[in-house]
């Protein structure tokens, strides 16, 4: 079984936040460590590295409304999270 995350491991947003209240799996259950902007079907939506990811992310979030630092600042740590630490 998955271990319990509080936000994604891919992109560090709070899985309390996600709509579908997680990615899918591949047998079609609820990932726990990934969320549904992420993850679906037990593969990654995004497949660029993690540089072109924080890159990505920043705009989402600018988008979204969020100050440009801020995004910038949330971003950074995205190096730390499961999905990109031995990347």
């Amino acid at each position: 079984m998955e271990k319990k995350n509080k936000s994604c491991q891919s992109c560090g947003m709070p899985l309390s936040n996600d709509p579908k209240g997680g990615g899918s799996n591949a047998d079609g259950s609820i990932s726990e460590k990934y969320c549904s902007y992420c993850y679906e079907n037990g593969d990654f939506r995004y497949k660029g590295n993690v540089k072109d990811f924080q890159e990505f992310c920043r705009r989402k979030m600018v988008e979204g409304g969020h100050s440009r630092f801020k995004s910038w600042l949330f971003t950074r740590g995205l190096t730390r999270l499961e999905r990109w630490k031995n990347a």
